[in-house]
């Protein structure tokens, strides 16, 4: 059965009476977190709403030949549960809450807009005040309309026009609302990727579904997703950050004093001797996008990982790491280097957007966020503007091409009766966000 509100009200009770977290022992410095600081958890759309059946990625996960591990379904039930989770976020001491607009449901068909859709956000954000919580809105969370991918997607050159008019009609309706916008969700994340190293196969697979997916369409430019090859996306990168740009001000020019970004995917990459090939990715992967966020009110960072360069590439990580259900080093150090990183590169203030740990067993992720949060701490010390700290992710959800394998939530839901269950990891951050990380 579909858990109640009522039922999250008393779980909600009983987590703000002071249930017990596990005990971490991290240093502090002197520094204070900011008044006003943002203290939050995050959401996406097509991760947590639910049969997004008007999407691109819908249409991917359920075309022959597909590389999802599983088709998104009714994912959390967020569409209709969203109210008992804004209780949960705020019983738990959060005072921010990220989710995503779905472009699909507001624009299901080419140039008709959904009134109903942009209501219903209009309620999320209206029930996000009504318990304190600033909602920090992101326009476009990865997935598109299925219309825009059979135009092209991202490879269209009129797809920054036609993503303007949706963010300017969405913004019409809800920006009135909103704490800080973000046009779109990491951009550069193909570019990562493609440092990764990551089989060849899995692009070509990529390529075959694509292919499939446009066909059942009549189109042959059909284009999604971000498993994008390097060479495909850097052609993309002006269109994509032509985007931002018109997005940006589209939404300024409804509500100018609303605070705009983007947010970008950044690996803490650290050089262990000569850096020109650390410096390399660094000039491909973060540098266009600075210059695209230029006229921005803060960057979004999205940290979940550093990566060690020698002098001939990417090195695997230490002997005996331990080591996230991705692969990748579990190093709470990274999150307090890419904010140095960027704030340095680009001089913007930083929100950070997006900061988690994909693994099985939650006693590893309390230790991993609060000294994380250390670092970050450390961090303001060295003054650079830090507005808020967002999580991810509130629930266990739909991890793209993953399907539910990888559990990056601080509250578990079954995936039956979407009945939700705080982790401990949920109850230790709920606790430093209440006491504004003192």
């Amino acid at each position: 059965m579909i858990i109640t509100r009522r039922a999250f009200s008393g779980l909600v009770a009983s987590a703000a009476m002071g249930a017990s977290s596990p005990a971490i022992s991290a240093g502090k410095t002197h520094a204070r977190f900011p008044k006003g600081f943002l203290w939050g958890v995050a959401t996406s759309g097509h991760q947590t709403e639910g049969d997004n059946t008007a999407s691109d990625f819908w249409w991917m996960e359920h075309t022959k030949p597909t590389i999802f591990a599983e088709p998104s379904g009714s994912a959390t039930a967020g569409f209709e549960l969203w109210p008992a989770d804004l209780d949960l976020v705020a019983g738990l001491g959060f005072n921010t809450y990220r989710f995503s607009l779905e472009w699909s449901r507001i624009e299901p068909e080419e140039g008709e807009f959904s009134d109903a859709m942009i209501a219903h956000y209009r309620r999320i954000i209206e029930a996000c005040r009504a318990r304190r919580l600033s909602p920090v809105v992101t326009f476009n969370h990865f997935s598109c309309p299925r219309w825009f991918a059979a135009r092209g997607g991202w490879t269209n050159p009129a797809a920054p026009d036609l993503f303007a008019r949706y963010c300017e009609r969405a913004a019409r309706g809800l920006a009135a609302g909103i704490s800080h916008a973000i046009t779109l969700n990491e951009p550069n994340l193909p570019t990562i990727l493609s440092w990764i190293g990551l089989p060849s196969a899995l692009f070509a697979g990529h390529s075959a579904m694509l292919k499939a997916a446009g066909a059942q369409l009549g189109s042959e430019t059909f284009s999604a997703g971000f498993m994008i090859p390097r060479e495909d996306h850097l052609a993309m990168i002006p269109i994509l950050g032509a985007a931002h740009r018109k997005a940006r001000v589209a939404i300024k020019n409804v509500r100018p004093e609303l605070p705009v970004g983007l947010s970008l995917a950044v690996s803490d990459d650290q050089a262990t001797g000569a850096a020109p090939i650390r410096d390399r990715k660094r000039a491909e992967a973060y540098e266009p996008w600075f210059a695209f966020a230029a006229d921005d009110d803060f960057i979004g960072v999205q940290n979940y990982d550093r990566t060690r360069f020698d002098a001939t590439g990417a090195l695997p990580p230490p002997a005996g790491a331990v080591l996230n259900q991705l692969g990748a080093e579990v190093y709470p150090p990274s999150l307090g280097g890419a904010v140095r990183y960027v704030h340095q590169a680009s001089g913007k203030p930083i929100l950070i957007t997006e900061h988690g740990l994909g693994i099985a067993d939650d006693r590893l992720r309390v230790p991993f966020i609060l000294a994380a949060i250390e670092g970050l701490r450390s961090a303001i010390a060295e003054s650079v503007p830090v507005l808020g700290y967002i999580h991810w992710s509130l629930l266990d959800n739909f991890e793209w091409y993953s399907g539910y394998s990888p559990r990056f939530g601080l509250v578990e839901v079954d995936r039956k009766s979407f009945k939700r269950t705080p982790k401990p990891s949920a109850f230790a951050l709920g606790a430093v966000a209440r006491k504004n990380g003192d």
